[in-house]
């Protein structure tokens, strides 16, 4: 069978890049007697995959981890077991059975991501925080109603000019942060930090100094709702390992 974790990161884990979250889980996986199936051949390594990789710097509460089992586990034993290995900065929310095919694993269903962006007084100072300012509220609907938002996406080989606009889903400010929905996964993917660049630029006041945190990875259902990957399995009933 196959299993969803949902795990939060934050504290100074965000300068922790994936590789090295890819490592630590691969030894609280053993730490935490998880029964998680390897590959054949000389070199067997664990089979795991990241719906989405977060970027460095940024904080989240919906990072996701697919793994395969060779024994069933109920969820709130796993969750108990893996909370009990993990270090400080990285927290297990929760543990679903998801099925059993390709079309189904993260990277393939995540269509989008939300995230918080936060106003800092300094660039210095992560901790202090600012409101979102009056003239930013509404310069977001004058920028959301252009025709076009284009910008220069870099891409492995070089790099491309994109219009960015349908990509956004979702961008408003609240008096804290500004909200953003945007796309995500393997056909589109488009980083906060672009977005806020753009809009930054737009209304000229470029070198705002930003900390972001991402809320949630998002897939589309069968009605067209966005709702978190977590949502697309369920909870494995039971007590010991079958």
């Amino acid at each position: 069978m196959k299993a969803r974790i949902k795990f939060r990161k934050y504290g100074v884990l965000k300068f922790i890049g994936h590789l090295d979250v890819m490592r630590f889980f691969q030894k609280a996986m053993r730490r935490a007697d998880i029964p998680i199936a390897f590959t054949g051949g000389y070199s067997p390594h664990m089979i795991m995959s990241f719906a989405q990789p977060l970027g460095v710097g940024i904080t989240s509460d919906g990072e996701y981890l697919d793994i395969e089992l060779t024994e069933r586990i109920s969820s709130e034993r796993a969750v108990r077991q893996l909370n009990a290995v993990m270090v400080e900065g990285i927290d297990i929310i929760s543990f679903v059975e998801i099925p059993d095919d390709k079309k189904s694993g993260g990277m393939t269903i995540t269509a989008a991501a939300d995230y918080r962006v936060f106003l800092l007084e300094s660039a210095e100072s992560l901790d202090v925080r600012l409101p979102v300012p009056e003239t930013w509220r509404e310069n977001i609907t004058t920028f959301l109603g252009k025709t076009e938002v284009k910008v220069w996406k870099k891409t492995k080989k070089s790099g491309k000019e994109v219009d960015i606009l349908p990509m956004i889903y979702e961008m408003r400010a609240d008096e804290d942060s500004i909200y953003l929905l945007l796309a995500a996964g393997s056909e589109q993917n488009l980083k906060p930090e672009l977005v806020m660049e753009a809009f930054l630029t737009d209304i000229e006041e470029q070198g705002s100094p930003l900390c972001y945190h991402r809320l949630d990875l998002r897939a589309r259902r069968a009605d067209g709702a966005l709702v978190p990957l977590s949502d697309m399995g369920k909870e494995i009933k039971g007590g010991d390992a079958l």
